[in-house]
């Protein structure tokens, strides 16, 4: 994704003669169209384009802006961030020109999600449910800092 792509064209459907009536496409003219489009999507655009979709939905469930605050969902922001967090490295790879923004937009979710009362994210949650020994109580691992609250690129 380094070098300059345009963005796809659009299928086109041959136009109706005079007189005829606009037909849906066939089964085999939709197939023929979705293997054309296949052949010509770069594997980094849809991973840039899933990251940002990640990263638009995990805003809406953290329910910050008045107009997302019945969609609030903090699981599913977890897990857009966590979700992203694992891709950022590849979007560093693909398009470094790109992954600013995309650390940038990734705080401002973490941040969001903090504000809206997240408290650790679903890995952690687990993690800590399977140290849990007969006595309830958590053991922490020896030499290793407790976990943050806080997401962290690259940790």
């Amino acid at each position: 994704m380094t070098e300059e792509t345009t963005p796809p064209e659009e299928p086109t459907v041959p136009a109706p003669a005079a007189g005829e009536s606009i037909a849906e496409p066939t089964e085999e003219q939709m197939r023929a169209a979705l293997e054309e489009e296949m052949r010509r999507v770069h594997v980094g655009d849809v991973v840039l384009q899933s990251v940002v979709s990640l990263i638009n939905i995990g805003a809406r469930r953290t329910g910050s802006t008045p107009d997302t605050e019945a969609e609030q969902d903090l699981t599913q922001a977890a897990i857009a961030i966590d979700s992203v967090t694992a891709l950022l490295p590849v979007v560093e790879q693909l398009s470094p020109e790109q992954a600013g923004a995309v650390r940038d937009a990734l705080s401002q979710l973490q941040l969001a999600w903090v504000k809206a009362g997240g408290k650790q994210s679903p890995s952690a949650s687990g993690s800590a449910e399977a140290g849990q020994g007969q006595s309830g109580g958590v053991e922490e691992p020896p030499d290793q800092d407790p976990p943050s609250r806080i997401w962290v690129p690259g940790r």
